[in-house]
């Protein structure tokens, strides 16, 4: 319930909308997924760890927002659209919830360690996530957007 409140309070505030569908922002989010995915290997080749934790998760991110813009949804909010995945598309969102947790961590704090290996497992979930979420968008229809829409109304 409280999740639900949260996505209530930012549909509310406009942070979450429902707009037009766009194929074009779907593909121009794809575009941005693929581009931070490669450059999160690019960064491992060079040790920058955790700048490729970063960009993992944004692989992830971008690719979840190309979705709620293909069915028409526009969320100003890394929280809400995470949530929505799980909520409105029934879709598990650990992984994501985990990399954004990840990068937050990376990011902005400097007591941690982290290894090649758990970049490399990162960067792996990144894409299996991707995959996925690209599979999902290639077999939504008309009817499933209207479905979805509607779905995200009831929620909030």
């Amino acid at each position: 319930m409280k999740k639900i409140n949260f996505l209530s309070k930012l549909f509310r505030e406009n942070k979450i909308q429902v707009i037009e569908p766009s194929e074009n922002i779907c593909n121009s989010y794809i575009q941005k997924s693929n581009d931070s995915l490669e450059s999160a290997k690019i960064l491992l080749e060079h040790e920058k760890l955790e700048n490729s934790v970063s960009m993992s998760y944004y692989c992830m991110y971008n690719v979840l927002l190309a979705l709620l813009f293909r069915i028409g949804i526009k969320c100003e909010n890394h929280s809400a659209s995470i949530i929505l995945l799980e909520k409105l598309f029934e879709i598990d969102n650990s992984n994501i919830s985990f990399a954004k947790e990840e990068r937050i961590n990376k990011q902005y704090y400097v007591n941690f360690t982290i290894s090649k290996d758990e970049v490399i497992k990162s960067i792996k979930e990144a894409e299996e996530f991707s995959s996925d979420i690209l599979d999902f968008i290639s077999r939504l229809n008309t009817a499933d957007i209207d479905i979805y829409q509607n779905k995200l109304k009831e929620l909030i």
